[in-house]
Protein backbone atom coordinates (compact mmCIF):
# COMPACT_ATOMS: atom_id res chain seq x y z
CA UNK A 1 0.00 0.00 0.00
CA UNK A 2 2.72 2.47 0.79
CA UNK A 3 4.55 1.62 -2.28
CA UNK A 4 1.25 2.40 -4.51
CA UNK A 5 0.07 5.48 -2.62
CA UNK A 6 3.87 6.98 -2.94
CA UNK A 7 4.03 6.17 -6.71
CA UNK A 8 1.22 8.32 -7.17
CA UNK A 9 1.95 10.76 -5.06
CA UNK A 10 5.45 11.57 -7.28
CA UNK A 11 3.72 10.51 -10.93
CA UNK A 12 0.75 12.36 -10.59
CA UNK A 13 0.61 14.90 -7.60
CA UNK A 14 3.99 16.45 -7.49
CA UNK A 15 4.64 19.77 -9.91
CA UNK A 16 8.45 21.27 -10.97
CA UNK A 17 7.65 24.23 -8.18
CA UNK A 18 7.15 21.80 -5.09
CA UNK A 19 3.56 21.66 -4.95
CA UNK A 20 1.31 18.74 -4.94
CA UNK A 21 -2.20 18.52 -6.81
CA UNK A 22 -4.07 20.56 -4.06
CA UNK A 23 -1.49 23.16 -3.69
CA UNK A 24 -1.16 23.66 -7.77
CA UNK A 25 -4.64 24.44 -7.80
CA UNK A 26 -4.40 27.47 -5.49
CA UNK A 27 -1.60 28.63 -7.12
CA UNK A 28 -3.07 28.42 -10.89
CA UNK A 29 -7.02 30.46 -8.96
CA UNK A 30 -3.59 32.86 -8.05
CA UNK A 31 -4.42 32.81 -4.14
CA UNK A 32 -2.27 33.12 -1.30
CA UNK A 33 1.15 31.09 -2.24
CA UNK A 34 1.20 30.39 1.33
CA UNK A 35 -0.95 27.37 1.00
CA UNK A 36 2.48 25.76 -0.55
CA UNK A 37 4.68 24.87 2.46
CA UNK A 38 7.64 25.41 0.79
CA UNK A 39 7.03 27.59 -2.16
CA UNK A 40 9.21 30.19 -2.74
CA UNK A 41 8.64 33.90 -2.31
CA UNK A 42 6.52 35.57 -4.55
CA UNK A 43 6.95 38.42 -6.96
CA UNK A 44 5.56 40.69 -4.82
CA UNK A 45 8.07 39.45 -1.45
CA UNK A 46 5.15 39.20 0.62
CA UNK A 47 5.75 35.35 1.50
CA UNK A 48 8.73 35.18 4.05
CA UNK A 49 11.85 33.39 2.61
CA UNK A 50 12.59 30.04 4.36
CA UNK A 51 15.24 28.83 2.81
CA UNK A 52 17.98 27.81 4.13
CA UNK A 53 21.62 25.78 3.08
CA UNK A 54 23.20 23.09 4.87
CA UNK A 55 26.63 22.46 3.66
CA UNK A 56 26.31 23.44 0.08
CA UNK A 57 22.50 22.31 -0.47
CA UNK A 58 19.61 24.51 -0.05
CA UNK A 59 16.82 23.56 1.60
CA UNK A 60 12.53 24.65 1.03
CA UNK A 61 12.68 25.09 4.64
CA UNK A 62 15.22 24.04 7.83
CA UNK A 63 12.46 21.43 9.46
CA UNK A 64 14.25 17.83 9.29
CA UNK A 65 13.18 14.59 10.93
CA UNK A 66 15.42 13.07 13.79
CA UNK A 67 17.04 9.96 12.71
CA UNK A 68 15.33 7.43 14.69
CA UNK A 69 11.68 9.19 14.92
CA UNK A 70 10.60 9.21 11.22
CA UNK A 71 11.76 5.47 10.16
CA UNK A 72 12.72 5.49 6.42
CA UNK A 73 10.33 8.14 5.28
CA UNK A 74 8.10 6.28 3.42
CA UNK A 75 5.74 5.27 6.64
CA UNK A 76 5.04 8.90 7.08
CA UNK A 77 4.01 9.41 3.52
CA UNK A 78 1.10 7.83 4.16
CA UNK A 79 -0.12 10.46 6.33
CA UNK A 80 1.02 13.32 4.36
CA UNK A 81 3.68 14.76 1.40
CA UNK A 82 6.77 14.09 2.94
CA UNK A 83 8.34 16.61 0.40
CA UNK A 84 7.06 19.38 2.16
CA UNK A 85 10.03 18.79 4.66
CA UNK A 86 13.13 20.30 3.87
CA UNK A 87 14.59 16.72 4.52
CA UNK A 88 14.98 14.01 7.44
CA UNK A 89 17.58 11.80 9.06
CA UNK A 90 17.10 8.35 8.85
CA UNK A 91 17.23 5.26 11.39
CA UNK A 92 20.32 4.66 12.53
CA UNK A 93 22.46 2.39 10.23
CA UNK A 94 25.18 0.02 11.12
CA UNK A 95 27.27 -2.39 9.30
CA UNK A 96 26.23 -5.53 10.24
CA UNK A 97 22.04 -5.67 11.18
CA UNK A 98 21.48 -5.36 14.88
CA UNK A 99 18.33 -6.70 16.83
CA UNK A 100 18.64 -3.92 19.51
CA UNK A 101 18.71 -4.10 23.26
CA UNK A 102 16.05 -5.84 25.68
CA UNK A 103 12.03 -5.29 26.11
CA UNK A 104 10.96 -2.47 27.25
CA UNK A 105 12.60 -0.26 25.71
CA UNK A 106 10.92 2.52 26.21
CA UNK A 107 9.72 4.48 29.12
CA UNK A 108 7.36 7.64 29.41
CA UNK A 109 8.12 10.93 31.33
CA UNK A 110 5.44 14.31 31.85
CA UNK A 111 7.98 16.08 29.66
CA UNK A 112 9.41 13.20 27.50
CA UNK A 113 10.37 9.91 27.30
CA UNK A 114 13.79 7.74 27.57
CA UNK A 115 14.14 5.14 25.16
CA UNK A 116 16.95 1.99 25.02
CA UNK A 117 16.36 0.97 21.35
CA UNK A 118 20.18 0.10 20.97
CA UNK A 119 20.02 0.72 17.35
CA UNK A 120 18.21 -1.58 16.00
CA UNK A 121 18.49 -1.87 12.45
CA UNK A 122 18.88 -3.98 9.35
CA UNK A 123 22.29 -3.59 8.34
CA UNK A 124 23.38 -0.80 5.77
CA UNK A 125 23.03 -3.34 3.14
CA UNK A 126 19.45 -4.35 3.17
CA UNK A 127 18.99 -0.54 4.02
CA UNK A 128 20.49 0.08 0.10
CA UNK A 129 19.25 -2.45 -1.45
CA UNK A 130 15.45 -2.51 0.16
CA UNK A 131 14.49 0.22 2.24
CA UNK A 132 15.94 3.16 0.01
CA UNK A 133 14.04 2.27 -3.25
CA UNK A 134 10.98 2.78 -1.26
CA UNK A 135 11.99 5.69 -0.41
CA UNK A 136 12.56 7.20 -3.16
CA UNK A 137 9.13 6.43 -4.76
CA UNK A 138 7.86 8.96 -2.45
CA UNK A 139 10.76 11.46 -1.54
CA UNK A 140 12.15 13.48 -4.61
CA UNK A 141 14.85 15.54 -2.12
CA UNK A 142 18.19 14.37 -0.64
CA UNK A 143 18.13 12.72 2.06
CA UNK A 144 20.60 12.66 5.68
CA UNK A 145 21.86 9.17 6.38
CA UNK A 146 22.43 8.40 9.55
CA UNK A 147 25.39 6.02 10.57
CA UNK A 148 26.85 4.39 13.73
CA UNK A 149 29.64 1.70 14.28
CA UNK A 150 31.92 0.35 17.34
CA UNK A 151 35.12 1.20 15.68
CA UNK A 152 36.81 3.52 13.37
CA UNK A 153 37.01 1.40 10.63
CA UNK A 154 33.43 0.13 10.65
CA UNK A 155 32.16 3.83 10.37
CA UNK A 156 34.53 4.44 7.94
CA UNK A 157 32.86 1.41 5.78
CA UNK A 158 29.11 2.36 6.23
CA UNK A 159 29.74 5.85 4.94
CA UNK A 160 31.43 4.82 2.05
CA UNK A 161 28.38 2.33 1.19
CA UNK A 162 26.18 5.35 1.55
CA UNK A 163 28.87 7.80 -0.19
CA UNK A 164 27.95 5.65 -3.26
CA UNK A 165 24.21 6.30 -3.15
CA UNK A 166 22.80 9.39 -5.17
CA UNK A 167 19.56 9.70 -2.78
CA UNK A 168 21.99 10.79 -0.07
CA UNK A 169 23.11 13.97 0.34
CA UNK A 170 24.48 14.55 4.02
CA UNK A 171 26.31 11.27 6.12
CA UNK A 172 25.42 12.23 9.69
CA UNK A 173 27.76 10.25 12.11
CA UNK A 174 26.50 9.25 15.32
CA UNK A 175 29.98 9.29 17.47
CA UNK A 176 27.36 8.62 20.79
CA UNK A 177 28.38 4.31 20.08
CA UNK A 178 31.04 2.66 21.94
CA UNK A 179 34.90 2.45 21.16
CA UNK A 180 34.69 -1.64 21.19
CA UNK A 181 38.81 -1.22 20.94
CA UNK A 182 38.62 1.73 23.49
CA UNK A 183 36.99 0.72 26.22
CA UNK A 184 33.68 0.54 25.60
CA UNK A 185 33.34 4.89 25.79
CA UNK A 186 31.32 6.52 23.41
CA UNK A 187 33.76 8.10 20.58
CA UNK A 188 31.57 11.61 21.37
CA UNK A 189 32.84 11.78 25.09
CA UNK A 190 36.09 12.53 23.99
CA UNK A 191 37.93 14.72 21.40
CA UNK A 192 40.71 12.87 20.29
CA UNK A 193 37.84 9.63 19.59
CA UNK A 194 35.19 11.70 17.89
CA UNK A 195 38.60 13.37 15.60
CA UNK A 196 39.68 10.20 14.77
CA UNK A 197 36.18 9.00 13.24
CA UNK A 198 35.98 11.91 11.34
CA UNK A 199 39.05 11.76 10.08
CA UNK A 200 38.60 8.26 8.73
CA UNK A 201 35.48 9.00 7.13
CA UNK A 202 36.60 12.30 5.60
CA UNK A 203 39.04 10.65 4.19
CA UNK A 204 37.14 8.13 2.00
CA UNK A 205 34.02 9.97 1.34
CA UNK A 206 32.89 12.95 -0.86
CA UNK A 207 29.36 14.37 0.66
CA UNK A 208 29.17 16.32 3.38
CA UNK A 209 29.97 14.94 6.65
CA UNK A 210 27.90 16.34 9.89
CA UNK A 211 28.88 14.88 13.50
CA UNK A 212 26.09 14.16 15.75
CA UNK A 213 27.11 15.31 19.65
CA UNK A 214 26.20 13.58 22.62
CA UNK A 215 25.15 15.87 25.34
CA UNK A 216 26.73 13.45 28.02
CA UNK A 217 29.80 15.54 28.29
CA UNK A 218 31.56 18.53 30.51
CA UNK A 219 32.57 20.36 27.19
CA UNK A 220 30.17 19.78 24.14
CA UNK A 221 32.18 22.86 22.22
CA UNK A 222 35.76 21.15 22.66
CA UNK A 223 34.17 18.18 20.90
CA UNK A 224 32.55 20.45 18.12
CA UNK A 225 35.76 22.19 17.58
CA UNK A 226 37.99 18.85 17.26
CA UNK A 227 35.23 17.55 14.97
CA UNK A 228 35.29 20.82 13.12
CA UNK A 229 39.40 20.80 13.08
CA UNK A 230 39.30 16.95 11.68
CA UNK A 231 37.19 18.36 8.63
CA UNK A 232 33.88 18.06 9.71
CA UNK A 233 31.55 19.86 7.62
CA UNK A 234 28.66 20.47 10.00
CA UNK A 235 27.54 19.54 13.47
CA UNK A 236 23.97 18.18 14.61
CA UNK A 237 23.30 18.51 18.34
CA UNK A 238 22.23 17.56 20.85
CA UNK A 239 21.97 13.81 20.54
CA UNK A 240 19.60 12.08 23.75
CA UNK A 241 20.67 13.01 27.60
CA UNK A 242 20.98 10.01 29.92
CA UNK A 243 18.17 9.62 32.27
CA UNK A 244 15.68 6.79 33.76
CA UNK A 245 12.60 5.83 35.65
CA UNK A 246 12.26 3.39 38.30
CA UNK A 247 8.23 1.66 38.25
CA UNK A 248 7.69 2.03 41.87
CA UNK A 249 5.16 -1.11 42.34
CA UNK A 250 8.08 -3.16 41.63
CA UNK A 251 10.88 -1.06 42.76
CA UNK A 252 13.49 -1.61 39.60
CA UNK A 253 13.87 0.05 36.36
CA UNK A 254 11.52 0.17 33.57
CA UNK A 255 13.50 -0.10 31.22
CA UNK A 256 15.54 -3.25 30.51
CA UNK A 257 19.33 -1.94 30.29
CA UNK A 258 18.30 0.02 33.29
CA UNK A 259 18.98 3.69 31.54
CA UNK A 260 18.55 5.36 28.75
CA UNK A 261 17.90 8.32 25.93
CA UNK A 262 16.11 11.17 27.84
CA UNK A 263 14.27 13.28 24.83
CA UNK A 264 11.12 15.40 24.73
CA UNK A 265 10.58 19.21 25.69
CA UNK A 266 12.16 19.10 28.66
CA UNK A 267 15.76 18.99 26.93
CA UNK A 268 14.83 22.29 25.10
CA UNK A 269 16.62 24.86 27.07
CA UNK A 270 19.94 22.61 27.50
CA UNK A 271 20.11 21.99 23.89
CA UNK A 272 19.59 25.33 23.17
CA UNK A 273 22.07 26.52 25.68
CA UNK A 274 24.62 24.00 23.92
CA UNK A 275 23.92 25.14 20.27
CA UNK A 276 24.96 29.19 21.74
CA UNK A 277 27.79 27.85 22.42
CA UNK A 278 28.80 25.64 19.64
CA UNK A 279 28.47 28.45 17.45
CA UNK A 280 30.75 30.66 18.82
CA UNK A 281 33.64 28.16 18.60
CA UNK A 282 33.13 26.96 15.31
CA UNK A 283 32.23 27.90 12.06
CA UNK A 284 30.65 25.26 10.22
CA UNK A 285 26.97 25.11 10.14
CA UNK A 286 25.21 23.21 12.83
CA UNK A 287 21.42 21.58 13.37
CA UNK A 288 20.02 22.25 16.09
CA UNK A 289 17.73 19.16 17.99
CA UNK A 290 16.18 18.71 21.31
CA UNK A 291 12.68 19.64 22.33
CA UNK A 292 11.83 20.96 19.02
CA UNK A 293 7.77 21.11 18.61
CA UNK A 294 7.02 24.59 17.36
CA UNK A 295 7.89 27.49 14.86
CA UNK A 296 8.75 29.34 17.97
CA UNK A 297 10.92 26.67 18.49
CA UNK A 298 12.99 26.38 14.78
CA UNK A 299 13.11 30.72 15.35
CA UNK A 300 14.40 30.13 18.65
CA UNK A 301 17.26 27.49 18.21
CA UNK A 302 18.37 29.09 15.05
CA UNK A 303 18.78 32.40 17.22
CA UNK A 304 20.94 30.44 19.06
CA UNK A 305 22.93 29.52 15.76
CA UNK A 306 21.71 26.38 14.19
CA UNK A 307 21.01 26.81 10.50
CA UNK A 308 18.53 23.75 10.54
CA UNK A 309 16.67 21.96 13.15
CA UNK A 310 15.54 18.08 13.42
CA UNK A 311 12.24 17.28 15.25
CA UNK A 312 12.71 13.99 17.34
CA UNK A 313 10.26 12.59 20.20
CA UNK A 314 7.46 15.25 18.85
CA UNK A 315 6.98 12.94 15.84
CA UNK A 316 6.06 10.16 18.02
CA UNK A 317 3.36 12.03 19.86
CA UNK A 318 1.89 13.65 17.07
CA UNK A 319 3.57 11.76 13.12
CA UNK A 320 1.68 15.20 11.65
CA UNK A 321 3.89 17.71 13.75
CA UNK A 322 6.48 18.52 10.96
CA UNK A 323 3.75 18.89 8.43
CA UNK A 324 2.42 21.99 11.39
CA UNK A 325 5.48 23.15 11.67
CA UNK A 326 6.32 24.15 8.25
CA UNK A 327 2.67 25.26 7.38
CA UNK A 328 3.17 27.86 10.50
CA UNK A 329 6.32 28.89 9.80
CA UNK A 330 5.31 31.69 7.28
CA UNK A 331 2.95 33.30 9.36
CA UNK A 332 4.92 33.20 12.45
CA UNK A 333 7.94 35.10 10.52
CA UNK A 334 5.69 37.40 9.82
CA UNK A 335 4.66 37.59 13.43
CA UNK A 336 7.95 38.05 14.35
CA UNK A 337 8.73 40.28 11.08
CA UNK A 338 11.67 37.93 9.83
CA UNK A 339 11.82 38.24 6.08
CA UNK A 340 14.37 35.30 5.81
CA UNK A 341 15.41 32.59 8.11
CA UNK A 342 18.89 32.96 6.70
CA UNK A 343 19.04 36.39 8.30
CA UNK A 344 18.31 35.44 12.07
CA UNK A 345 21.13 32.38 12.59
CA UNK A 346 23.25 33.50 15.05
CA UNK A 347 21.36 36.53 16.33
CA UNK A 348 20.73 35.60 20.16
CA UNK A 349 25.03 36.66 19.50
Amino acid sequence: MVDNKCRGMIEDDIYADGCNAAEKIYVEKGEAPEKCGYAENSDTGSRPDTRVELCGITLDNPVMAASGTFGYGYEFAELFDINMLGTFSFKGTTLEPRLGNPTPRIAECSAGLINSIGLQNPGVDKVIEEELPKLDKCLHKKVMANIGGFSVDEYKEVAVRFDDCAQVGWLEVNVSCPNVHGGGIAFGTDPKAAAEVVKAVKSAVKKPVIVKLSPNVTDIASIAEACEDAGADGISMINTMLGMRIDIKTGKPVVANKMGGFSGPAVFPVALRMVYQVYERVDIPIIGIGGISSAEDVIEMMMAGASAVQVGAANLVDPYVCKHIVEALPDTMKKYGIASLKDIIGGAH
